[in-house]
Protein backbone atom coordinates (compact mmCIF):
# COMPACT_ATOMS: atom_id res chain seq x y z
CA UNK A 1 0.00 0.00 0.00
CA UNK A 2 0.58 3.76 -0.39
CA UNK A 3 1.34 6.89 1.27
CA UNK A 4 -1.87 8.38 -0.30
CA UNK A 5 -5.13 8.95 0.25
CA UNK A 6 -7.22 6.75 -2.25
CA UNK A 7 -10.64 8.95 -3.56
CA UNK A 8 -12.56 6.01 -3.94
CA UNK A 9 -12.96 4.75 -0.22
CA UNK A 10 -13.85 6.01 2.59
CA UNK A 11 -11.99 8.53 3.98
CA UNK A 12 -11.56 7.02 8.18
CA UNK A 13 -10.36 3.89 6.94
CA UNK A 14 -7.89 5.05 4.33
CA UNK A 15 -6.51 7.00 7.23
CA UNK A 16 -6.48 4.25 10.00
CA UNK A 17 -4.56 1.79 7.03
CA UNK A 18 -2.59 4.80 6.30
CA UNK A 19 -1.66 5.57 9.83
CA UNK A 20 -0.70 1.95 10.89
CA UNK A 21 1.31 1.34 8.40
CA UNK A 22 3.30 4.45 9.42
CA UNK A 23 3.47 3.54 12.88
CA UNK A 24 4.24 -0.36 11.80
CA UNK A 25 7.07 0.94 9.98
CA UNK A 26 8.69 3.17 12.70
CA UNK A 27 8.35 0.37 15.02
CA UNK A 28 10.45 -1.85 12.41
CA UNK A 29 13.56 0.59 12.48
CA UNK A 30 13.12 1.22 16.02
CA UNK A 31 13.92 -2.56 16.60
CA UNK A 32 16.67 -2.03 14.26
CA UNK A 33 18.09 1.13 15.83
CA UNK A 34 19.77 -1.18 18.56
CA UNK A 35 22.41 -2.21 15.81
CA UNK A 36 22.34 0.79 13.45
CA UNK A 37 21.26 3.67 15.02
CA UNK A 38 22.65 6.25 12.64
CA UNK A 39 20.23 4.97 10.05
CA UNK A 40 17.45 3.19 11.91
CA UNK A 41 16.47 6.33 13.99
CA UNK A 42 16.66 8.90 10.45
CA UNK A 43 14.35 6.46 9.28
CA UNK A 44 12.27 6.39 12.14
CA UNK A 45 11.74 9.81 12.76
CA UNK A 46 10.78 10.06 9.26
CA UNK A 47 7.93 7.74 9.56
CA UNK A 48 6.98 9.69 12.63
CA UNK A 49 7.07 13.03 10.79
CA UNK A 50 4.36 11.43 8.25
CA UNK A 51 2.03 10.14 10.14
CA UNK A 52 1.81 13.79 12.09
CA UNK A 53 1.73 15.27 8.87
CA UNK A 54 -1.83 12.86 8.17
CA UNK A 55 -3.43 13.73 11.36
CA UNK A 56 -2.48 17.44 10.59
CA UNK A 57 -4.09 17.00 7.43
CA UNK A 58 -7.10 15.63 8.87
CA UNK A 59 -7.70 17.30 12.45
CA UNK A 60 -10.51 19.10 11.99
CA UNK A 61 -12.50 15.99 11.28
CA UNK A 62 -11.81 14.91 14.66
CA UNK A 63 -9.88 17.15 16.98
CA UNK A 64 -9.77 15.07 19.87
CA UNK A 65 -7.67 11.65 18.66
CA UNK A 66 -5.33 13.34 15.54
CA UNK A 67 -4.54 16.27 18.64
CA UNK A 68 -3.36 13.74 20.98
CA UNK A 69 -2.03 11.44 18.58
CA UNK A 70 0.00 13.84 16.87
CA UNK A 71 1.31 14.62 20.56
CA UNK A 72 2.14 11.60 21.26
CA UNK A 73 4.46 10.81 18.43
CA UNK A 74 6.06 14.76 18.89
CA UNK A 75 7.06 13.38 22.37
CA UNK A 76 8.46 9.76 20.84
CA UNK A 77 10.28 12.16 17.86
CA UNK A 78 11.51 13.99 21.05
CA UNK A 79 12.80 11.05 22.65
CA UNK A 80 15.19 10.20 19.87
CA UNK A 81 16.16 13.68 18.37
CA UNK A 82 19.42 13.70 20.33
CA UNK A 83 21.36 10.72 18.68
CA UNK A 84 19.62 11.57 15.44
CA UNK A 85 21.22 15.59 15.99
CA UNK A 86 24.29 14.37 16.61
CA UNK A 87 25.05 12.58 13.50
CA UNK A 88 23.24 15.30 11.50
CA UNK A 89 26.09 17.64 13.50
CA UNK A 90 28.78 15.38 12.22
CA UNK A 91 27.44 15.53 8.62
CA UNK A 92 26.94 19.40 8.47
CA UNK A 93 30.92 19.38 8.99
CA UNK A 94 31.58 17.05 5.84
CA UNK A 95 29.42 19.13 4.33
CA UNK A 96 30.81 22.40 5.16
CA UNK A 97 34.30 21.08 4.31
CA UNK A 98 33.01 20.07 0.74
CA UNK A 99 31.39 23.55 0.20
CA UNK A 100 34.61 25.27 0.71
CA UNK A 101 37.62 22.92 -0.04
CA UNK A 102 40.18 25.84 -0.23
CA UNK A 103 39.50 26.81 3.03
CA UNK A 104 38.75 23.41 5.02
CA UNK A 105 41.66 22.19 3.03
CA UNK A 106 44.37 22.66 6.11
CA UNK A 107 42.53 20.53 8.40
CA UNK A 108 40.96 23.29 10.27
CA UNK A 109 38.01 21.17 10.79
CA UNK A 110 39.37 17.93 11.84
CA UNK A 111 39.29 19.07 15.74
CA UNK A 112 35.67 19.78 16.22
CA UNK A 113 34.95 16.66 13.62
CA UNK A 114 36.16 14.44 16.02
CA UNK A 115 34.41 15.96 18.93
CA UNK A 116 31.52 15.69 17.47
CA UNK A 117 32.15 12.01 16.53
CA UNK A 118 33.14 11.06 20.05
CA UNK A 119 30.23 12.78 21.31
CA UNK A 120 28.13 10.77 18.36
CA UNK A 121 29.45 7.57 19.91
CA UNK A 122 28.94 8.64 23.27
CA UNK A 123 24.97 9.30 22.77
CA UNK A 124 24.64 6.04 20.18
CA UNK A 125 26.54 3.68 22.65
CA UNK A 126 25.22 4.84 26.23
CA UNK A 127 22.41 3.21 28.58
CA UNK A 128 20.00 6.40 27.43
CA UNK A 129 19.53 5.40 23.52
CA UNK A 130 18.20 1.72 24.92
CA UNK A 131 15.89 3.28 26.97
CA UNK A 132 14.69 6.04 24.76
CA UNK A 133 14.21 3.06 22.35
CA UNK A 134 12.22 1.14 24.52
CA UNK A 135 9.49 3.87 25.21
CA UNK A 136 9.68 4.92 22.22
CA UNK A 137 8.49 0.99 21.49
CA UNK A 138 5.75 1.35 23.85
CA UNK A 139 4.14 4.44 23.04
CA UNK A 140 4.15 3.48 19.48
CA UNK A 141 2.44 0.21 19.85
CA UNK A 142 -0.14 1.65 22.41
CA UNK A 143 -0.64 4.39 19.22
CA UNK A 144 -1.38 1.52 17.09
CA UNK A 145 -3.64 0.01 19.23
CA UNK A 146 -5.66 3.15 19.10
CA UNK A 147 -6.17 3.85 15.61
CA UNK A 148 -9.89 1.69 15.14
CA UNK A 149 -11.04 4.83 17.52
CA UNK A 150 -10.64 7.44 14.54
CA UNK A 151 -13.69 8.03 13.27
CA UNK A 152 -13.39 11.01 10.60
CA UNK A 153 -16.40 12.16 8.11
CA UNK A 154 -16.92 9.89 5.19
CA UNK A 155 -19.45 11.94 3.14
CA UNK A 156 -17.42 13.45 -0.05
CA UNK A 157 -18.79 16.66 0.72
CA UNK A 158 -17.49 16.61 4.15
CA UNK A 159 -14.33 14.94 3.67
CA UNK A 160 -13.42 17.02 0.98
CA UNK A 161 -13.58 20.22 3.41
CA UNK A 162 -11.64 18.15 6.21
CA UNK A 163 -8.74 18.02 3.88
CA UNK A 164 -9.03 21.27 2.26
CA UNK A 165 -9.07 22.71 5.69
CA UNK A 166 -5.83 20.63 6.52
CA UNK A 167 -3.95 21.47 3.81
CA UNK A 168 -4.82 24.80 3.66
CA UNK A 169 -4.01 25.35 7.52
CA UNK A 170 -0.41 24.28 6.75
CA UNK A 171 -0.03 26.89 3.73
CA UNK A 172 -1.07 29.43 6.15
CA UNK A 173 1.55 28.54 8.61
CA UNK A 174 3.94 28.34 5.92
CA UNK A 175 3.13 32.14 4.80
CA UNK A 176 2.96 33.28 8.28
CA UNK A 177 6.89 31.55 8.81
CA UNK A 178 7.91 32.87 5.58
CA UNK A 179 6.72 36.74 6.45
CA UNK A 180 8.82 36.13 9.95
CA UNK A 181 11.58 34.93 8.43
CA UNK A 182 11.68 37.33 6.22
CA UNK A 183 11.36 40.00 8.56
CA UNK A 184 13.31 39.12 11.58
CA UNK A 185 15.51 36.00 10.31
CA UNK A 186 15.65 34.62 13.57
CA UNK A 187 16.59 30.50 13.47
CA UNK A 188 13.11 29.82 14.76
CA UNK A 189 11.96 31.48 11.97
CA UNK A 190 13.17 29.18 9.60
CA UNK A 191 12.58 26.23 11.94
CA UNK A 192 8.77 27.07 11.92
CA UNK A 193 9.22 27.40 7.79
CA UNK A 194 11.23 23.99 7.53
CA UNK A 195 8.23 22.12 9.62
CA UNK A 196 5.64 24.00 7.73
CA UNK A 197 7.34 23.07 4.06
CA UNK A 198 8.10 19.31 5.23
CA UNK A 199 4.09 18.85 6.16
CA UNK A 200 3.26 20.76 3.22
CA UNK A 201 5.33 18.04 1.23
CA UNK A 202 3.63 14.85 3.11
CA UNK A 203 0.12 16.82 2.40
CA UNK A 204 0.91 16.32 -1.55
CA UNK A 205 1.75 12.52 -1.42
CA UNK A 206 -1.15 11.71 0.36
CA UNK A 207 -3.35 14.22 -2.07
CA UNK A 208 -1.23 12.99 -4.80
CA UNK A 209 -4.95 11.54 -6.97
CA UNK A 210 -6.60 15.10 -5.88
CA UNK A 211 -4.36 17.80 -6.04
CA UNK A 212 -5.83 20.04 -8.54
CA UNK A 213 -2.50 20.57 -10.88
CA UNK A 214 0.43 18.55 -11.66
CA UNK A 215 2.16 18.16 -8.41
CA UNK A 216 5.77 16.37 -9.55
CA UNK A 217 7.32 19.76 -9.90
CA UNK A 218 5.98 21.44 -6.72
CA UNK A 219 6.79 18.68 -4.67
CA UNK A 220 10.28 17.98 -6.51
CA UNK A 221 10.47 22.20 -5.30
CA UNK A 222 9.45 21.53 -2.08
CA UNK A 223 11.66 18.86 -1.05
CA UNK A 224 14.50 20.64 -2.33
CA UNK A 225 13.31 23.57 -0.03
CA UNK A 226 13.28 21.21 3.00
CA UNK A 227 16.65 19.99 2.30
CA UNK A 228 18.11 23.43 2.54
CA UNK A 229 15.88 24.11 5.94
CA UNK A 230 17.45 21.38 7.11
CA UNK A 231 21.03 22.34 6.58
CA UNK A 232 20.42 25.67 7.77
CA UNK A 233 18.63 24.41 10.73
CA UNK A 234 22.07 22.28 11.27
CA UNK A 235 23.95 25.28 11.23
CA UNK A 236 22.11 26.81 13.75
CA UNK A 237 22.81 24.52 16.10
CA UNK A 238 26.46 23.97 15.55
CA UNK A 239 26.20 28.13 16.11
CA UNK A 240 24.52 27.81 19.30
CA UNK A 241 27.10 25.05 20.90
CA UNK A 242 30.11 27.24 19.14
CA UNK A 243 28.76 29.93 21.40
CA UNK A 244 28.07 28.52 24.43
CA UNK A 245 29.63 29.16 27.60
CA UNK A 246 31.25 26.18 28.43
CA UNK A 247 32.77 25.97 24.60
CA UNK A 248 31.95 22.13 24.19
CA UNK A 249 33.45 22.01 20.06
CA UNK A 250 36.84 23.19 21.20
CA UNK A 251 38.81 26.58 21.99
CA UNK A 252 38.08 29.84 20.18
CA UNK A 253 41.79 28.85 17.91
CA UNK A 254 40.07 25.30 17.48
CA UNK A 255 36.65 26.34 16.24
CA UNK A 256 38.40 29.58 14.51
CA UNK A 257 37.63 28.39 10.95
CA UNK A 258 34.10 26.51 11.98
CA UNK A 259 33.27 30.27 12.81
CA UNK A 260 33.53 31.60 9.85
CA UNK A 261 32.62 28.72 7.45
CA UNK A 262 29.19 28.88 9.29
CA UNK A 263 28.51 32.52 8.78
CA UNK A 264 28.83 32.06 5.12
CA UNK A 265 26.64 28.65 4.89
CA UNK A 266 24.45 30.74 6.71
CA UNK A 267 24.05 33.93 4.76
CA UNK A 268 23.97 31.47 1.42
CA UNK A 269 21.69 29.01 2.86
CA UNK A 270 19.30 32.01 4.14
CA UNK A 271 19.14 33.97 0.73
CA UNK A 272 18.27 30.36 -1.03
CA UNK A 273 15.73 29.20 1.31
CA UNK A 274 13.85 32.66 1.19
CA UNK A 275 14.00 32.71 -2.23
CA UNK A 276 12.54 29.40 -3.26
CA UNK A 277 9.66 29.58 -0.43
CA UNK A 278 8.61 32.82 -1.80
CA UNK A 279 7.84 31.22 -4.97
CA UNK A 280 6.17 28.43 -3.31
CA UNK A 281 4.29 29.85 -0.03
CA UNK A 282 3.63 33.69 -2.09
CA UNK A 283 0.19 33.16 -3.01
CA UNK A 284 -2.97 33.65 -0.42
CA UNK A 285 -3.44 29.74 1.05
CA UNK A 286 -7.12 30.71 0.74
CA UNK A 287 -6.77 30.87 -3.03
CA UNK A 288 -4.18 28.14 -3.44
CA UNK A 289 -6.39 25.38 -1.59
CA UNK A 290 -10.04 26.86 -3.29
CA UNK A 291 -9.34 24.76 -6.06
CA UNK A 292 -8.20 21.58 -3.92
CA UNK A 293 -12.04 21.75 -2.05
CA UNK A 294 -13.67 21.74 -5.27
CA UNK A 295 -11.70 19.04 -6.83
CA UNK A 296 -11.85 16.84 -4.17
CA UNK A 297 -15.31 17.36 -3.52
CA UNK A 298 -16.24 15.85 -7.43
CA UNK A 299 -13.63 13.23 -6.92
CA UNK A 300 -14.77 11.65 -3.34
CA UNK A 301 -18.56 12.43 -4.95
CA UNK A 302 -17.32 9.73 -7.61
CA UNK A 303 -19.11 6.79 -7.83
CA UNK A 304 -17.04 4.57 -5.54
CA UNK A 305 -15.61 1.29 -7.16
CA UNK A 306 -16.14 -2.06 -4.57
CA UNK A 307 -12.13 -2.26 -3.77
CA UNK A 308 -13.16 -6.27 -3.40
CA UNK A 309 -14.18 -6.47 -7.00
CA UNK A 310 -12.60 -8.22 -9.45
CA UNK A 311 -10.87 -5.89 -11.58
CA UNK A 312 -10.20 -2.71 -9.26
CA UNK A 313 -7.26 -0.83 -8.95
CA UNK A 314 -5.13 -1.58 -6.30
Amino acid sequence: MSYRIDPRLPLTGEVRRILAEEIGKALVHLDAAHDTPEQALHKCRKRLKNARALLRLVRSGDETFCGTENQCYRQVAALLAGPREATALVETIDRLAASFPEQSAGGGLDAVRDTLVARQHELHGGAGLGAAIAAAIAACEEGISRIDTLALPDQPEQAADVLAEGARITLRRARKALDKAGSRGEADDFHDLRKAAKTHGMHLSLLGRLWPTPIKARRKAVDELGERLGELHDVFVLRTLLDADDRPLGSPQETRLLSKLLKRSEKSLKKTCLAAAADLFGDSPRRSTRKLARKVRDDLAAPREDASAPGAAG
